[in-house]
């Protein structure tokens, strides 16, 4: 791709939010409105940062991790690596809205001895629910803005978690496969555990705490590739090696990730608050320094530094900060950085190998263990000083709570057998029907074989002769195209 257009386009999409913001802002004049459209509950100011940080996420997956994973896959799967991430962003939504948002969400429908197991699976849009205030989970919870503007921030985060998953089964996994798999995970993997520590379920009510998804996104990802490569099997023995054929692609990528992660992180308050602010500031710092001591992993033991291992770093901080963002200080924030450099870097090339699963882009170690590690790190450094703006009381083992790393490793045992066995058991079931894995005579060609449309052209050239398209062809495709217009 022309590297002057994918600035422009970069930059493009980095605007978007920020328009949106703006405006959003500059109509704060609201006499013109209806009364119902301007309720006394509702705060204009959070609800325009809150549909700006859901666009922010939102563009983390598309075109953010999209970029990501077609950069870092091989030349001939770049369309399916892309096509993966889209297809799984669309179907969420879906999902989301008929039965998901409310199962994770919505009134509980499942208690033990009044704590809250499951939401309810009903639709999310009848009546003026939408329009009435964001009251969500077992306990009510209340917010200032629409509960429309919930529901899609919400979707977003949902979105991702499969988005993410994806990576550990590229470059071998059935699409239709993958087609059925994704709504089904979404509404049995992603819905529960966000109702357990999103919603105040089972797991908030024991103590436990994920500020914006450590172990709801990246735990439920990171195991969820594990247990899906292992039920899909490996790539083809020639694949079987991370080529990364597109640096532009993955900066651009994970530029995209790393600036939406400001919503991510910075939303999950509810609104336009003081922790808001600090979650953003500690998400940035425990980026960099996570970049920054990756590259120092890979320079002591590769003796040089990449841009696949800085950006992996910066990922694994970002994931890492993400559960414990509005917990806590810069200093922690500093050393969250530095053990999400180290540890997930381990596990990806000392422990993955010997795992013998083939997880194609280490989503268990920069997703699933640095998720962990962010965590259990929580249940350590959780500040008073600064948990009084958003869970007062809220205090780690630094600070005499030591109960709060117990129920913080609690909680990240339970997603990760929870995961594991319902996304194992799920691929099997679903394999029972369709293939999980293409066949090798498609993975030998790739892209075209499989969509029937490649992302270079020169791929055209090294296609066997019988699926080589001629020129006729390309001009009847065309002309048809035209004349379904």
């Amino acid at each position: 791709m022309n590297s002057r257009y994918l600035k422009i386009l970069s930059l493009g999409i980095l605007v978007i939010p920020f328009i949106l913001a703006l405006t959003s802002l500059a109509s704060t004049g609201t006499c013109d409105y209806p009364s119902a459209a301007v309720p006394s509950w509702l705060s204009l100011g959070s609800n325009s940062w809150m549909l700006t940080a859901a666009t922010l996420v939102g563009l983390q997956s598309v075109p953010g991790v999209a970029l990501y994973y077609a950069g870092l896959s091989k030349k001939k799967y770049a369309v399916n690596s892309a096509l993966m991430v889209f297809y799984a962003f669309s179907i969420v939504l879906v999902v989301w809205m008929i039965a998901g948002y409310n199962f994770g969400f919505g009134k509980v429908t499942v208690d033990i001895n009044g704590y809250g197991i499951f939401g309810t699976p009903l639709p999310a849009w009848p009546g003026s629910y939408e329009a009435s205030q964001t009251i969500y989970g077992p306990t009510n919870s209340m917010l200032n803005i629409p509960t429309s503007t919930y529901i899609f921030f919400q979707f977003v985060f949902a979105a991702i978690t499969p988005v993410l998953l994806a990576g550990g089964v590229l470059e071998r996994m059935n699409f239709k496969a993958w087609m059925v798999f994704v709504p089904f995970w979404s509404l049995l993997v992603y819905s529960p555990v966000a109702y357990w520590l999103f919603a105040g379920g089972w797991l908030n009510q024991l103590g436990a705490v994920d500020f914006s998804g450590g172990y709801v996104i990246h735990v439920d990802a990171g195991i969820g590739a594990l247990a899906a490569a292992l039920a899909v099997g490996p790539r083809l023995a020639s694949d079987r090696k991370l080529e990364a054929h597109s640096l532009p692609l993955i900066l651009a990528g994970a530029g995209l990730i790393w600036l939406g992660w400001d919503g991510f992180n910075g939303g999950d308050p509810g609104g336009a608050t003081i922790d808001a602010a600090i979650a953003v500031l500690n998400t940035n710092i425990a980026t960099a320094v996570s970049a920054v001591t990756w590259m120092l992993m890979d320079m002591t033991f590769f003796k040089k530094p990449t841009l696949v291992g800085a950006t992996s770093g910066a990922i694994t901080g970002l994931v890492a900060i993400t559960p414990a963002a509005g917990y806590i200080n810069g200093l922690y924030a500093i050393f969250i950085g530095i053990a999400s450099g180290i540890i997930p870097w381990l596990a990806l090339y000392k422990l993955e190998p010997k795992l013998k699963v083939d997880d194609t882009l280490g989503v268990f170690s920069t997703h699933g263990i640095a998720g962990i590690v962010g965590g259990l790190l929580t249940g350590v450094f959780a500040d008073p000083s600064v948990t009084t703006y958003i869970d007062p009381g809220l205090r780690g083992a630094l600070y005499g709570d030591w109960y709060q790393l117990g129920i913080q490793a609690f909680a990240a045992a339970v997603v990760v057998g929870y995961d594991f066995v319902i996304t194992f058991g799920l691929l099997k079931l679903i394999g029972l029907f369709i293939p999980l894995r293409a066949p090798p005579e498609t993975l030998q060609i790739g892209d075209y074989a499989m969509h029937g449309e490649v992302a270079y052209s020169d791929l055209l050239a090294t296609l066997p002769a019988e699926q080589k398209p001629t020129v006729e062809k390309i001009e009847e495709e065309q002309s048809k195209k035209e004349e379904d217009k």
